[in-house]
């Protein structure tokens, strides 16, 4: 699998391909297939689920919530976040998300 398909660097950061799943029993970020998979327990009701995937992103790249952006895809499953900051750093925490360490 191809790490390019499920984020890309782009100038002042890098653009994530997401797959949201709501009302998970338990928040998390797992590789899938060009996608990063994101599980999170809010519901898909009133923009709550994509709050709370603003948040969890922030938090997996140590970033401010101000500097993640929903760019398609705030009513499906399938996202596209931009993640703002410094384009190198940002894609090496990528890589460690989707081929997290034994």
């Amino acid at each position: 699998m191809n790490d390019a398909q499920a984020w890309q660097v782009r100038e002042g950061g890098i653009s994530l391909s997401v797959r949201a799943n709501p009302k998970a029993s338990k928040e998390a970020i797992l590789p899938g297939e060009g996608y990063l998979a994101v599980r999170l327990t809010a519901p898909p009701v009133d923009g709550a689920a994509n709050k709370a995937l603003v948040k969890l992103i922030a938090k997996a790249f140590s970033v401010a919530k101000r500097d993640v952006t929903i760019e398609s895809g705030e009513a499906a499953r399938m996202k596209r976040i931009f993640v703002a900051g410094d384009p190198q750093a940002l894609a090496a925490r990528a890589v460690s998300l989707y081929e997290p360490q034994a």
